[in-house]
């Protein structure tokens, strides 16, 4: 059996699957009932295609789970993978740049940031992510609601996390205006499409 390959590391960014506590836009469109069954078939998408790309991952928490795990038990929409807290900052870049340090001073050089919101999401798209890293410093892969579904770095570029409006239509525009006054290579991946209020779901549903 080959070993994983140490030097790449995938960082998930998601929550538990407790009522109340997900998809809050969608929610205040379709119900909390609704959206917590939405955010468990985006959940399931997303580890599908984690599990087909057979990446290193870890699993980090928005919240600490309501379930009462054993040490070192995998979450069970997560099966055999480990898991994390996210810090408690407020701003989603300084949670995000310390999951990249974490994973960057275990000795990985390429690391992928993704959440769960994209239902488009592949294992492709992962693969070809770390693929583009050989040669790229930055990776993104574009939502088209001007944010992104996906970030990769080769090291740490703390000011990629910095002076963003999160969850706006500005910051994958941001984030490309660091990396180029940065002088930073940059490729992108295909661009996707986020479920995050009624509208997005209509859509996806739509096909």
């Amino acid at each position: 059996m080959t070993a994983p390959d140490t030097s790449i590391h995938l960082l998930i960014f998601a929550r538990e699957p407790v009522l109340g506590r997900v998809k809050t836009r969608l929610a205040a469109g379709i119900g909390a009932e609704a959206a917590l069954s939405v955010y468990r078939e985006l959940l399931a998408h997303t580890a599908q295609a984690v599990i087909e790309a057979q990446l290193p991952a870890t699993v980090w928490l928005a919240e600490a789970p309501t379930s009462l795990l054993a040490p070192n038990e995998a979450l069970p929409e997560w099966p055999g993978l480990p898991w994390q807290m996210q810090p408690a900052a407020d701003l989603l870049g300084a949670r995000m740049a310390h999951a990249f340090a974490e994973a960057f001073a275990t000795g990985a050089t390429r690391i992928a940031i993704i959440g769960t919101d994209c239902p488009g999401l592949t294992a492709a798209h992962l693969t070809q992510a770390f693929q583009l890293l050989t040669d790229h410093d930055v990776v993104l892969g574009p939502a088209d609601d001007g944010g992104y579904y996906l970030l990769g770095l080769r090291q740490p570029q703390p000011v990629l996390f910095e002076n963003k409006t999160w969850s706006t239509p500005t910051v994958l525009a941001d984030t490309l205006a660091d990396a180029q006054r940065l002088g930073l290579r940059t490729a992108l991946l295909p661009t996707l499409h986020d479920v995050d209020s009624a509208a997005d779901l209509a859509r996806w549903r739509a096909g």
